[in-house]
């Protein structure tokens, strides 16, 4: 049962990529992750915002 569902999400999840951002904290400075799955199209759009 297992092998079926790993053959089935690595023929969809070619088309996403996972991002990790780091976010400084405007109250303490510390530095945090933030992590998502986009689409590997829209990539440099999330680096490029804000």
């Amino acid at each position: 049962m297992a092998k079926k569902t790993v053959a089935s999400l690595q023929s969809s999840g070619k088309d996403y990529a996972k991002v990790i951002k780091m976010i400084k904290s405007s109250k303490s400075g510390a530095y945090s992750f933030k992590e998502e799955i986009i689409p590997t199209n829209m990539v440099k759009d999330y680096f490029a915002k804000k």
